[in-house]
């Protein structure tokens, strides 16, 4: 338990600084471009984290990660999952035996190498 509360500890702190780095980029190139070209007031550090939490909400970019590739998940299916949720144990045992040689760069097998094309030539 002590482990997964310090694991936790760090994925927070390291969210935190993430956060931080990114409101002090925000605010630096706000107060270096905007009061000059659009004659608008200089921004501080909170203001600049106001303003990436305000474009969360509005525009939904950031953060990408778990979270993105749930909701990405909800609308695409990769093609190696429907091919494993298609088949039986033994296969699966034989898919998970061969799924570090054999394959030769393409996910689904032989069945797409190149091999096949030159012996049709």
């Amino acid at each position: 338990m002590k482990s997964y509360f310090k694991h936790s500890l760090w994925h927070f702190l390291g969210f935190l600084g993430f956060a931080a780095v990114f409101a002090a980029i925000v605010m630096l190139l706000w107060n270096w471009l905007m009061p000059h070209i659009f004659a608008l007031p200089c921004i501080n550090f909170l203001q600049a984290f106001g303003i990436l939490v305000l474009s969360r909400i509005l525009f939904g970019t950031f953060p990408s990660g778990w979270m993105a590739r749930k909701e990405m998940a909800r609308y695409h299916r990769h093609p190696l999952y429907e091919k494993w949720a298609g088949m039986n144990e033994k296969e699966r045992e034989e898919f998970i035996k061969n799924r570090h040689h054999g394959f030769h760069g393409y996910p689904f097998g032989q069945e797409h190498s190149h091999s096949e094309n030159t012996s049709e030539q």
